[in-house]
């Protein structure tokens, strides 16, 4: 892939989400305001729970997603705000079961809500930001709405156990890597695009432009997530430094740190993957191969490719304030350290 990988154009200044904020700053409280009402339960572990995650931050690219897109579109409307909260249900819910699987201790930068709750609550609780994004996307009343994103959830959770297959297999190759991630993480940027023009009753052509905007956007913004699992500290990471390369993922730089390295350094990874290389001076040695390679780079090399794939998606839309911060958004996908 690599002599195919196209070059994000260059900037005179840093990127930034900023413009992306600025534009849909007043969509978002409306998307929050109904992400608050409809995580409420008179259970009261249910709110207690989804809050600890929900109210720990991220960036809440997916709704903005779905905000900026509708705002390309020059859509007035409100639907998409409660759609943008089904998104970001959707995403909580994939978060919580995540950390199950995973066994993760950090999220966002604080305990893991299966920590704090125990793992059979987590994953109820998940289970019910699902029905609740589903409860959304009926009120709304569009049959296309919900098959984009059923779908889009179906994706993800094929892309879940994909990985979880995966998980310790050395041999898993770039091209398998890229499915994966196209799977569980791009799908719902994808979804999340895709469903503004539906809501503005764009045509086919605007529709497919908005998903590959958003499904090169999400495989850009995986790869950088998985390139810094070996190049950020913790803090500025919000998990553990190390995670991926304790629970044994063949994320790409890994993949190409094997491929490039030398015999000794493959039976480090061999046994590294498999769970027998684990301590922190493992996991220290195991960044030392991946810079000896440029992995790290490579990975991010590979990251620009796909943020200049989705800012060439919506080329055809006009020149306006959405499709300047879109831009940008996909540009600060690839160089953010957090």
């Amino acid at each position: 892939m690599s002599a195919d990988i196209i070059p994000l154009r260059p900037r005179e200044t840093a990127p930034s989400l900023g413009p992306m904020m600025t534009l849909t700053a007043s969509g978002m409280n409306a998307v929050n305001a109904v992400i608050l009402d409809r995580m409420q339960s008179e259970i009261p572990l249910i709110p207690a729970l989804a809050g600890h995650l929900i109210a720990g931050g991220g960036k809440r690219m997916r709704p903005m997603l779905t905000l900026a897109g509708a705002a390309l579109c020059d859509y007035h409307g409100t639907r998409h705000h409660k759609l943008a909260a089904a998104v970001e249900f959707i995403h909580t819910a994939t978060l919580l079961h995540d950390d199950v699987v995973d066994g993760s201790e950090m999220r966002r930068g604080k305990a893991a809500a299966n920590l704090v709750f125990g793992n059979p609550a987590t994953v109820l609780v998940g289970d019910f930001l699902f029905t609740r994004s589903f409860e959304l996307m009926v009120e709304d009343g569009s049959l296309k709405v919900l098959k984009i994103l059923s779908g889009a959830s179906s994706v993800i959770s094929e892309g879940e156990v994909d990985q979880l297959i995966a998980a310790r297999q050395i041999e898993t190759s770039e091209e398998r890597y890229l499915t994966i991630i196209g799977a569980k993480t791009a799908a719902l940027f994808a979804a999340a695009t895709r469903i503004a023009a539906v809501v503005a009753e764009r045509g086919e052509a605007e529709e497919r432009a908005l998903e590959d905007y958003g499904r090169n956007l999400g495989i850009a913004f995986q790869l950088v997530d998985d390139a810094m699992d070996y190049d950020s500290a913790s803090d500025e990471m919000g998990k553990g430094r190390g995670d991926d390369f304790r629970e044994g993922k063949m994320t790409l730089p890994v993949i190409l740190a094997y491929a490039r390295g030398n015999e000794d350094e493959r039976a480090f990874w061999r046994a590294a993957i498999a769970g027998h290389r684990t301590t922190d001076a493992d996991l220290s040695h195991a960044i030392t191969l991946i810079h000896r390679h440029d992995a790290v780079g490579a990975t991010r090399d590979r990251a620009r490719h796909f943020a200049q794939r989705a800012i060439d998606a919506i080329a055809g839309f006009p020149a306006s304030e959405a499709h300047a911060a879109m831009a940008e958004a996909a540009e600060f996908a690839v160089t953010r350290r957090a």
